[in-house]
């Protein structure tokens, strides 16, 4: 097969839709037929510039298995990473980069190498060693593998965009489903509960209210579990200012819900740097405001989140009945604090004074 269909045949790999990895190792052999070289290698770069991929031709499994790690683009690899220039060097210990071969390599003499680019950007190296019978490489084989090497990064372009692609259409998936559930189901949901409570309280049957009471807070539970499933839909939910809007939002949910007036309060930055404990701060956040609105009595509720010397603090207090720490009950609710306050190595106090009211307060050491 002549040469130029030897490169038709490359350009023809690189639109099939065979993987990266086959389209590169056709690449390099084809360079390797092409040049009459005994040895070839295409080496991909990765973040901070080191290799993380290296398909080579001319050497056995075992011969690789035995030569060790894959290089780390030193020497004339590196050259080539760094200049995009191509080279071609006969004898390759002539030049000055060359660092010579580790142990159980196979010596070579002759190089021909160049830099896989795209669009301006380097990918990696393709690089051959030793033509057939001692002969250096020739000016038209670095012609064709400039070639092969521009057809190389256009695959490992092409490669890259598409996991981009596919990795933003899962996210956009995310959320739209997300956004589905918290505009749609969850608002539903509250509906529905705001309007069980509404007949709980104009019932005359206190078993019967009881009842519809216990169906409430079951939604509230069902409300609960969607949104930390939307939160794990959106990871970005949570992130930067996303923990103080959710927190925001429990506020707001706990004033239309009982009539009791929220003060929100938050340090952003404080914020920003307790989002690695979103979800177990939300669920701190929501049981104290669920309190507030059931048991306290309350007319006002701040929730306030700020930076206290080398911590973050989440605190939330109200003006309502209060309560004796000497004889309060110690239910499942206190108890689901401690452990979640536990559990992001925070410490909770929930301090009562009757007749003031209520203040609960976690302080996150950063």
């Amino acid at each position: 097969m002549e040469r130029r269909d030897k490169l038709i045949q490359a350009a023809l790999a690189v639109s099939s839709e065979l993987s990266l990895e086959v389209v590169l190792q056709r690449i390099i052999e084809i360079a390797a037929e092409i040049t009459g070289a005994r040895y070839g290698a295409l080496g991909v770069i990765g973040p901070g510039g080191v290799l993380t991929e290296f398909i080579t031709t001319g050497l056995t499994q075992e011969e690789r298995a035995a030569i060790g790690p894959l290089p780390v683009g030193h020497g004339l690899l590196g050259v080539l990473i760094k200049e995009a220039v191509p080279l071609r060097i006969s004898p390759i210990s002539s030049h000055p980069e060359s660092v010579g071969f580790p142990p159980n390599h196979p010596p070579m003499t002759s190089l021909l190498g160049a830099p896989v680019v795209s669009r301006g950007r380097v990918f990696g190296d393709i690089y051959l060693t030793d033509k057939d019978g001692g002969e250096p490489f020739a000016r038209e084989d670095q012609e064709d593998l400039l070639v092969l090497a521009a057809q190389a990064g256009v695959a490992i372009e092409n490669a890259r965009l598409y996991e981009e692609v596919h990795r933003l259409a899962v996210l956009e998936d995310r959320e739209r489903i997300a956004k589905e559930l918290h505009d749609g189901v969850i608002q539903s949901l509250f509906a529905v509960g705001m309007s069980l409570q509404g007949t709980a309280l104009r019932s005359t049957d206190p078993e019967q209210a009881a009842r519809i009471e216990g169906g409430v807070s079951e939604l509230d539970r069902v409300i609960r579990d969607l949104r930390n499933y939307i939160f794990g839909l959106r990871p970005g939910v949570l992130a930067d200012r996303e923990l103080g809007q959710a927190l925001r939002n429990l506020s707001e949910e706990l004033q239309e819900r009982s009539g009791v007036t929220t003060v929100v309060e938050i340090d952003e930055g404080a914020a920003s740097q307790l989002t690695v404990f979103a979800n177990d701060i939300l669920q701190i956040a929501r049981e104290a405001l669920s309190n507030v609105g059931r048991h306290a009595d309350a007319t006002t509720c701040r929730l306030s989140v700020f930076r206290d010397g080398h911590g973050a603090v989440l605190e939330i207090d109200d003006d309502g009945r209060g309560f004796d720490e000497d004889t309060v009950h110690r239910g499942d609710g206190l108890s689901n604090l401690e452990h979640r306050a536990v559990s992001v190595g925070g410490v909770l106090a929930i301090r009562g004074v009757p007749g003031e009211g209520t203040t609960v307060r976690l302080v996150v050491p950063l």
